[in-house]
C-alpha cells in the first residue's frame, strides 16, 4: 500500500480529460496534476525543448512525492517518454493515439487520426500506423487551433465548430467512421465534433479509459494502491502563474462533470 499521489502531467488543461477518469475510477487515490501552461502548446516544439519542460515538471512532482506519473500529453509522450523511463525509477504511463481499437472496430475501413504535428511524427504513431495500414486506410491531420481553443475556454463557440469542421470534414467526406482523438485537449471539443459529424455513425476514440485501466494495473503490479480508508487529496501545480493554477482547478471541476466519449 502507498498513499502517495499519482502524478498527471500535461502541457496545459488537456490532461484533465485523463485526470477526470482517474478521479472517477480510483476514488481512494490522491492526484497531483501538473499543467505546464507557460510553454503550451507542445506540438510545434523540438524534442529537446519538450523534454526539458517535461523533465522540469517531473522533478517538481517527484519533490512533491508522487509514486508514478501519467504523461497525459501525446506530444510529450512521443518526445520524452523514453528519456523519462531511462532517467527515473518510478513507473511512467504514456499516451499514443488509439489507432489499434479504431482500426479493429471500423466498419468503413477508413479511420481519421487528429493529433499534433509532434505526435504524428512520433515513433509510437508511425509504428502503430504501419501495423494496421493493411487493414484500414488511416487519414491523419493536425488539429490546427484545437489546443488554443481549449486553453482559451472557447470550445463552445461557433469559432470552435468552424475550426473543427475545417480539419474533420475532409475525413468524413472520405468515409471515416472512427475519429481518434490524439491529443488530450481534443475531448473538450466533443460537442463541436459532434455538431460537425451530425447524423453520421462516427465514433470518437478517447484513450482516457484505457489509460485508467493501465494505471490500475500498474498500481496492483507494484503494490502501490492507496489504502481503502485513505482520504484523497487533489493538488494542482503549474509552470505558469497563480491565475493559471486557478484555471486548472476550475477546469477540473468542468472535467469531472463531463462524460468524455
Amino acid at each position: 500500500m502507498n498513499d502517495a499521489p499519482i502524478g498527471v502531467f500535461d502541457s496545459g488543461l488537456g490532461g484533465l480529460t485523463v485526470w477526470s477518469e482517474l478521479y472517477k475510477k480510483l476514488p481512494h487515490e490522491s492526484l497531483l496534476y501538473f499543467g505546464d501552461g507557460k510553454n503550451c502548446p507542445y506540438g510545434d516544439k523540438t524534442q529537446a525543448e519538450v523534454t526539458a519542460h517535461v523533465d522540469e515538471a517531473v522533478r517538481r512532482m517527484l519533490d512533491a512525492g508522487v509514486k508514478m506519473v501519467v504523461i497525459a500529453c501525446n506530444a510529450a509522450t512521443a518526445m520524452a517518454i523514453d528519456y523519462l523511463r531511462r532517467s527515473y525509477s518510478i513507473p511512467f504511463i504514456g499516451l499514443e493515439p488509439a489507432v489499434k481499437p479504431a482500426a479493429l472496430s471500423s466498419h468503413s475501413g477508413v479511420i481519421g487520426v487528429l493529433a499534433t504535428a509532434a505526435t504524428l511524427r512520433g515513433r509510437l504513431f508511425q509504428e502503430t500506423s504501419r501495423r494496421y495500414a493493411d487493414r484500414v486506410e488511416i487519414l491523419s491531420a493536425v488539429g490546427r487551433g484545437f489546443v488554443e481553443l481549449v486553453e482559451a475556454d472557447r470550445e463552445h463557440t461557433s469559432e470552435a465548430v468552424e475550426t473543427v469542421a475545417r480539419v474533420v470534414q475532409p475525413m468524413l467526406d472520405r468515409g471515416a467512421d472512427r475519429l481518434v482523438l490524439g491529443c488530450t485537449h481534443y475531448p473538450f471539443l466533443q460537442d463541436a465534433l459532434r455538431e460537425v459529424i451530425g447524423a453520421r455513425e462516427v465514433e470518437l476514440m478517447n484513450p482516457a479509459a484505457a489509460i485508467e485501466r493501465r494505471v490500475e494495473s500498474l498500481l496492483e503490479q507494484h503494490d502501490l494502491q492507496a489504502s481503502a480508508d485513505h482520504r484523497p487529496e487533489y493538488t494542482f501545480l503549474t509552470a505558469a502563474d497563480e491565475a493559471y493554477r486557478q484555471r486548472l482547478m476550475t477546469k477540473s471541476e468542468q472535467a469531472r462533470q463531463m462524460n468524455f466519449e
